[in-house]
């Protein structure tokens, strides 16, 4: 069978473009949340406080994006706990995210204090334990990020936790998601494809981080960066930043 031709890429290119406009959507109406974020991490960075990142689900990549990568900042740490991931049981893993109990046993691994932000990526925001994240991490003192889609949020009843996401963050930046996440109608029987969350995430995670290291670029000398482990010097840099923080990263 002889391929088509790349004129007639249409899912494709309805994906590229709604993706497009979502992220040009979040570019003209989340600066003002992004440019708090970005100050709620520099206060933390100043008093010697991580970033912490949380998510569960397909979230959970979003703690792993800042974590330990090139060009990434070092005093970010990802929370993660096998049951919320994946990659052993998927069908598992959406049962644990919406049992109540479980967020706060994932977050005392880490020790949160009010010198630290956290940002909890949840595009539906109403599972039991990103709530129960935030709530537990309201208790230390922590600023909360919340990445959410509102439109979805809205769309969705209140979980077991008994409280959304965005009703408990700090600072809530809207991904601007649709409810259900995909942004592609696939024929005529109600299907979709095309999910927007995890790229929307990223976009608004490094946005963060790239203006965070760029105001610590105006003030410090040498800044805790990761650098590709090809590049000239790396491992000596990065053995000094792990050194620095692997005793509160869990994950290093």
């Amino acid at each position: 069978m002889m391929a088509s031709p790349v004129s007639a890429l249409h899912g494709a290119k309805r994906y590229m473009s709604a993706l497009q406009r979502l992220l040009d959507a979040i570019a003209s109406t989340q600066m003002e949340a992004i440019e708090a974020a970005v100050d709620a991490v520099l206060a933390s960075f100043r008093q010697d406080g991580l970033l912490y990142l949380f998510g569960t689900g397909h979230s959970h990549m979003l703690a792993e994006e800042g974590h330990y990568r090139a060009g990434g900042l070092a005093p970010v740490c990802p929370i993660l706990a096998t049951p919320l991931m994946l990659h052993e049981s998927a069908v598992v893993s959406t049962r644990y995210e919406r049992t109540p109990g479980i967020g706060p046993a994932v977050l005392s691994r880490y020790a949160l204090s009010a010198r630290d932000t956290i940002i909890i990526f949840s595009n539906s925001g109403v599972n039991a334990v990103p709530v129960e994240a935030a709530l537990a991490a309201r208790e230390s003192g922590a600023t909360i990020i919340a990445v959410v889609a509102l439109d979805y949020a809205a769309s969705v009843a209140v979980g077991p936790a008994g409280h959304k996401l965005a009703d408990l963050a700090d600072i809530v930046i809207d991904n601007q998601g649709v409810p259900g996440d995909a942004l592609v109608e696939i024929g005529n029987n109600g299907l979709r494809t095309g999910p927007a969350s995890t790229i929307a995430g990223a976009f608004i995670l490094n946005a963060i981080l790239t203006e965070v290291a760029w105001r610590l670029a105006e003030t410090d000398a040498e800044l805790p960066i990761y650098i590709s482990a090809n590049m000239p010097g790396a491992r000596e840099h990065n053995a000094r930043l792990v050194e620095r923080y692997r005793p509160r990263n869990p994950h290093l």
